[in-house]
Order: structure tokens, then C-alpha cells, then sequence
């Protein structure tokens, strides 16, 4: 049987090159250790989950890629350069996008200003307005409406189209579908899946193991702050029950 490469391996539109790897990372909240030399990567056009329970690390890990938490020892490289050392602000420039669980809306502020306030970082990366409104149709609707007059499902959908307007090319999500109604969350996986189809790169935290297994390619099982297990969407799905017992659900 002939070999195969990476590439051919991965769903169209990925390649092997990593748009992000973690090395050895470790973090720290005063003496408490919270991560232990977690190492992961993301490909480029990628989805990758990180499960595990409350506790575990995973938002932790978003918080120390994004460089929100600086307490830490490791190595971050984004497109194969050292960013271990970055803000956030300029980690943000370099093309990370941060959706955090709070999803962090200007609340006095309309939609339209929302996505226009911060600055685009990649010209060529970046969504259009039209491109926003074209797949978050919703916002379109919404677009003078104050962040205090939108539902959870159309904050998320916000936090999510914010970074992408920017020209982000790798997003960290910190619990995509926490505390949304289940057609809410139909919208939101259909949203990710048409955001690794224009070759973003997505990171998400992720309690819901179910909606994980329908937009991920690749999963990461944390437990105590240490990956135990790196899984394909295959193997995870075939894998759920056990999974759920684990997690407690």
C-alpha cells in the first residue's frame, strides 16, 4: 500500500504546517502549579478541542497562549516565531483572536461599533463587513443595537466575528456553546466550520463533548493540568460514552 503524506491525510483545505505550537508549557497561579508541560499544536484550516473538567487547565492554556497569563515556563510559537515573550497586544497583532467566555462585548457599545473599534492587524486576512454579514446574518440585523440588548447566542456570535474582521488567523475560544440553546449552538458549530473552511485555524476549550465531536478534527484530553490523551475526531467519537463517564456528564 503506498504511503501517505500529512497533507493527504488531513480534510481539504489543512495542511501539516503548524499555525501554532505549545511546547512544554507550564503555569503557575501563585505556588499552585495549574499546568504541567502541556504541549500541542494546531495545522493550519485546523479545529482542536480541549476537554477535560472544570479544573482541569484548559482555559488556562487559552489564557497563556493568548499571553493573559504570565506566570508560566514553556515555549509559544505562532507561524514557527518565538512569542513567549509577547503581550497580548502584540500577540494579537501577530494574528491571535481571543473569544473568551465572557465573550467580552462592549456592552454600551452597537454591534457595528464593536467590530469596527479594534484595528484590523492583516489587511489580506481580514473579513469584510459584508463577509460578517454574509455569515452571521444576525449581526446584520442587530448592527445598531447596543451590546446590552443582545442575547447570549448573538454575543457569541459577536465575540466570535470580532477577531475575524481583524484578520485573525488563529482563534482561541473559551466555551463556544456554554449556557446557549441547542439551535443556538447548531448555529454557532455551522459558524466554526465555515471559519476553518476560509483556513483559520480554531483552538476551543470545550465542555460539551457532543458539539466538540461535530467541529473538531483533533482533541486534546487534559486532566490535572497535564494532556493525557491527544485523540482524531474518529477515535473521540467512537470513544463518547467513556468520555462523558470521565467528565462526570
Amino acid at each position: 500500500m503506498p504511503e501517505t503524506t500529512l497533507s493527504e491525510q488531513l480534510p481539504a483545505g489543512q495542511t501539516g504546517t503548524p499555525v501554532l505550537e505549545v511546547s512544554d508549557l507550564s503555569a503557575w497561579y501563585g505556588e499552585a502549579q495549574a499546568l504541567r508541560n502541556v504541549s500541542l499544536e494546531v495545522r493550519v484550516g485546523e479545529v482542536v478541542t480541549l476537554v477535560g473538567r472544570n479544573g482541569a487547565g484548559k482555559s488556562t492554556t487559552l489564557r497563556s497562549v493568548m499571553g493573559l497569563h504570565r506566570h508560566i515556563s514553556g515555549n509559544i510559537r505562532l507561524d514557527g516565531q518565538d512569542i513567549t515573550s509577547r503581550t497580548a497586544e502584540r500577540r494579537a497583532r501577530a494574528g491571535i483572536g481571543w473569544v473568551p467566555d465572557d465573550r467580552g462585548i462592549y456592552a454600551s457599545l452597537t454591534v457595528m461599533e464593536n467590530l469596527t473599534l479594534p484595528p484590523v492587524v492583516d489587511r489580506d486576512a481580514a473579513w469584510s463587513l459584508e463577509r460578517i454579514f454574509e455569515h452571521f446574518p444576525v449581526l446584520h440585523t442587530r448592527r445598531n443595537f447596543p451590546g446590552t440588548k443582545l442575547s447570549g447566542g448573538e454575543q457569541q456570535m459577536l465575540a466570535m466575528a470580532r477577531p475575524l474582521r481583524m484578520g485573525a488567523k488563529m482563534l482561541l475560544v473559551d466555551e463556544a456553546s456554554e449556557g446557549l440553546a441547542p439551535v443556538i449552538v447548531t448555529q454557532i458549530g455551522d459558524i466554526i466550520r465555515e471559519i476553518k473552511k476560509s483556513g483559520v485555524s480554531v483552538l476551543l476549550v470545550e465542555q460539551n463533548v457532543n458539539f466538540a465531536s461535530t467541529v473538531a478534527d483533533r482533541h486534546y484530553l487534559l486532566a490535572e493540568g497535564e494532556v493525557v490523551e491527544s485523540l482524531g475526531n474518529d477515535e473521540f467519537q467512537s470513544r463518547l460514552e467513556e468520555l462523558l463517564h470521565h467528565l462526570g456528564m
